[in-house]
């Protein structure tokens, strides 16, 4: 059985057999003073295109830390193509680590007439996605699109990927029913996406829009009312339960 070091860095650069990367300024700051690695260390790279690598500390020169890379320990591979399309919340950050940490492809932060945070600070949830990453032996870090307005995103929506938004009203059929109907259809390797509103809900009139799209399909959660983060990842894990990679 291959060794896999407990400590893995997510790195921009290629990583092939005796290239040497230098860790950013964060990552040697974590290593140097948090983890205490010594030169000679074992950790494990990533870089989300040339699968995992091991590679060991080498500290070439003050508050630099650079990682030669050794052995490839395991190829790469693809995320199962599922987004998550969200309005943001308070707990924005817990939201798209636990998304992360649950498989999501591409996390899409998208402005509701309920939505009450005004703003995103993509580099901080990019930053958020990255660690949830390396924590939870995925091989690539989510994608995060710039935040836009719920229609304007509905506007430009690819038509090939298939929109299951959560309907607070009662509107939609059970997730567990909807989703086992496309796996034994065939559709579980079809592009999907989960849409979630704001702590208060949808508007009637972006309800309304969302029903006379073709590829948008309500989904239901249940009787109990939920809050907005775990609604989107409930439907998550539903998702990797009956169609993903649980299953």
């Amino acid at each position: 059985m291959t060794y896999t070091p407990r400590t893995r860095l997510f790195v921009e650069a290629p990583l092939a057999a005796g290239a040497a990367v230098e860790a950013a300024e964060g990552q040697a700051h974590y290593l140097m003073h948090v983890m205490r690695a010594k030169a000679g260390d074992a950790v494990a790279l990533f870089n989300g295109r040339d699968g995992e690598w091991s590679a060991k500390v080498a500290y070439p020169a003050k508050r630099k830390v650079h990682l030669e890379a050794g052995e490839r320990l395991r190829e790469q591979y693809a995320e199962p193509d599922v987004w998550l399309v969200f309005a943001p919340v308070k707990r924005i950050e817990f939201l798209v680590e636990k998304a992360t940490e649950l498989g999501a492809r591409a996390l899409h932060p998208v402005f509701t007439r309920r939505t009450t945070i005004g703003r995103v600070n993509r580099a901080r949830l990019l930053a958020n996605a990255t660690e949830a990453a390396e924590q939870s032996d995925r091989l690539s870090v989510p994608e995060i699109m710039d935040a836009r307005q719920l229609l304007d995103a509905l506007g430009a929506w690819p038509e090939d990927r298939t929109l299951y938004f959560l309907d607070e009203t009662g509107g939609g059929a059970p997730i567990a029913e909807v989703l086992t109907r496309a796996r034994n259809d065939a559709n579980v390797k079809k592009p999907i996406a989960f849409l979630t509103g704001p702590e208060g809900g949808f508007d009637q009139t972006e309800l309304d829009a969302l029903r006379r799209l073709p590829f948008a399909v309500p989904v239901g959660l249940g009787p109990r009312i939920l809050r907005a983060e775990t609604a989107a990842l409930a439907a998550l894990a539903c998702w990797q339960a009956l169609c993903g990679d649980w299953n």
